[in-house]
């Protein structure tokens, strides 16, 4: 003992946090669970420059140098031409629907102005809603368009450079074409402030109960636990909707961020998602034994949504084995849904796969809730 102090107490003290710690394995769980998930999605999942985008292309002709074109897209790495079309209307579905990224439209008439060095023309379209994914693909174009059309050209030097330099490549960014990025973040923000409050605060609903002792008096009503739960999570719906108002105005005021689809069809989708979130953090908070836990598991899942949604990071980007968790994540196909209605004006037909995900969502949270609710504190 040395002034008071006894390395008898303090072991004493060390012995009984280290066996509380071992009890507490939801806590134990974050310490090592969630360095190992940024490991992995930092190391393997996120890539800021995507591969094997899928792309359209519009063409009615087969002829050498239209293929001599098409090859040299798909080996810059870039272009993964998914889907083949004949129209300019079945490209612009595929755009909308976010089925794919570019449409490359070469013109009937592509290879005879080729052979007659009469300006040959190709169109690229780039969804520029998210503006990294489009800027590597696009930066390759010029150069590599050209150098496929002068292998195809007969030997003659004097061909090849009366051609170089006429192929004329006309890029279109389409839904923002001042590649601001504000127009891609802002929407995405709506998902992201209204998952982190909506789970964060209803997450804590029953354990505050728990905690404060009011539990006994909530279970000692004549309410069934359907009853309950709309008791707990109603009150949250009305929070989110201010969270919603505020946001889309400031959106509006502060950025100026285009709004060309239909406000109530999106707030029909905001009130899906919302509620399939506190759902979600009702789910949480029959799981959790205290508050600190349901803040805890809450954040593991805001973690691996906010990373693979393709909120920070393009969706395209990451290996499929990462787009096959990041579709099982609501945010995911709000984020999509949101970003097509603001950005693009999709009507209805467009987005009800997403709205319908998201209704499957809460179906099997409300589902989760209930089986999962305790009509005692044993």
């Amino acid at each position: 003992m040395i002034l008071g102090f006894s390395f008898r107490r303090l072991g004493a003290l060390l012995a009984k946090e280290t066996i509380q710690m071992r009890r507490d394995r939801i806590t134990f769980a974050m310490m090592l669970g969630i360095p190992l998930i940024l490991l992995v999605l930092f190391g393997y999942a996120i890539n800021n420059d995507p591969k094997h985008l899928p792309t359209a292309l519009v063409t009615t002709s087969q002829d050498h140098y239209t293929r001599a074109m098409v090859t040299a897209l798909e080996m810059t790495g870039y272009y993964h031409f998914s889907h083949i079309v004949e129209s300019a209307e079945e490209a612009e579905r595929l755009f909308e629907e976010g089925d794919v990224s570019f449409v490359v439209t070469i013109p009937s008439d592509f290879a005879r102005r080729v052979q007659r060095n009469d300006h040959p023309q190709i169109l690229i379209e780039a969804d520029a809603t998210d503006p990294s994914v489009a800027s590597g693909a696009v930066s390759t174009l010029g150069t590599v368009a050209a150098q496929a059309l002068l292998r195809e050209q007969p030997a003659a030097a004097e061909a090849a450079a009366a051609l170089d330099g006429q192929l004329e490549v006309v890029v279109h960014k389409r839904y923002n074409p001042e590649g601001i990025t504000s127009y891609n973040i802002v929407p995405g923000l709506l998902g992201i402030i209204l998952q982190m409050t909506m789970v964060m605060m209803t997450s804590m609903a029953l354990t505050r109960e728990i905690e404060r002792g009011t539990m006994e008096n909530l279970l000692s009503l004549p309410a069934t636990p359907f009853e309950i739960m709309l008791g707990k999570i109603l009150p949250y719906l009305f929070v989110g909707a201010v969270q919603v108002s505020v946001i889309l105005l400031a959106a509006k005021i502060l950025f100026s961020v285009p709004f060309i689809g239909h406000l109530g069809l999106l707030l029909v989708g905001v009130l899906i998602f919302v509620l399939a979130l506190v759902l979600l953090g009702y789910t949480i908070s029959t799981l959790a034994r205290n508050q600190m836990q349901a803040m805890q598991l809450a954040f593991f899942f805001f973690l691996p949504s906010i990373l693979l949604s393709g909120f920070m990071f393009p969706f395209r980007g990451m290996p499929q084995w990462a787009q096959a968790v990041g579709e099982c994540l609501p945010l995911t196909h709000f984020l999509r849904m949101v970003r097509a209605i603001m950005l693009k004006g999709a009507t209805f037909d467009t987005v009800a796969n997403h709205i319908a995900i998201l209704v499957l969502f809460v179906v099997v949270f409300a589902a989760i809730a209930l089986l999962r609710f305790r009509r005692t504190l044993d």
